[in-house]
């Protein structure tokens, strides 16, 4: 098929853990020695784009930060954008801090003083964070969640929880949903990712290993989809997925068999 540039996942798709899957460094090569332009679109929020390309290059990926994006990147812009003056208590990582700071959002560490409550994926959440989050919300006018991903694989591919999982004890405990879930596939991610690519989205193959973030995202973006089984879709094929994937492979390492 004739495209021009690829959208790749990271978990599951490029790497499990911190182990490179089989193939995938030299499957990306070929990509750029094809001509196709290559962006990396992750739903982990939990480090910087500049973090994302050093793990990458120590793994063997070659790959600059202009060609990362991450539901921490959607959520920087989208509360820049939308709560530029507000105080906004973060229930996450340091890395996800570290890109709300960068672009001017106002975080604080009191509760109580939170205008917005963002939820996503922390290594050290516990009981405490729990009773913030509680009580944070209790006076806050909006709730935001980087992204929907209950869980991610591991370095085994057994699912580990995610930033939805954290999302999800919040909201139960205050008895509240978000406001807005981003990353893949929330419109506000399609509008970012549509804003950074060269071409047409009818140019372009998005790949990822989960159906309803990935291909969703594809398919509502307008894109080509590829399912990979490397990840937390091991197992799944065409006829058990909604939305369905447009091709299925085993892993990127094959992606040179439906260009």
């Amino acid at each position: 098929m004739d495209f021009r540039g690829v959208v790749v996942d990271l978990d599951g798709t490029v790497y499990q853990g911190n182990t490179l899957i089989p193939g995938v460094s030299d499957a990306i090569e070929r990509l750029r020695e094809q001509g196709l332009s290559v962006l990396f679109l992750t739903n982990n929020p939990t480090q910087t784009r500049e973090t994302y390309a050093e793990r990458l290059t120590t793994m063997g990926v070659r790959v600059g930060p202009e060609e990362l994006l991450s539901a921490g990147t959607v959520t920087a812009r989208y509360l820049a954008t939308n709560h530029a003056t507000d105080q906004v208590f973060v229930i996450g990582s340091s890395g996800l801090c570290e890109q709300l700071k960068d672009n001017n959002v106002k975080l604080t560490d009191e509760p109580d003083a939170a205008d917005v409550v963002v939820t996503s994926y922390d290594y050290s959440f516990g009981y405490e964070d729990l009773a913030n989050g509680l009580w944070a919300l209790d006076g806050a006018a909006s709730f935001v969640a980087t992204d929907p991903d209950i869980v991610y694989p591991n370095d085994d591919g057994r699912p580990m929880p995610g930033s939805g999982a954290i999302t999800n004890a919040v909201a139960g405990v205050a008895g509240r949903e978000p406001d807005v879930v981003l990353g893949k596939p929330a419109p506000e991610t399609i509008e970012v990712v549509l804003e950074t690519l060269e071409y047409q989205p009818e140019d372009y193959l998005v790949v990822g290993d989960k159906i309803d973030t990935d291909i969703a995202f594809g398919e509502r973006a307008g894109m080509t989809t590829a399912l990979v089984r490397s990840g937390l879709a091991n197992g799944t094929g065409p006829e058990t997925a909604s939305p369905p994937p447009d091709h299925v492979i085993d892993t990127l390492a094959d992606i040179t068999s439906i260009l």
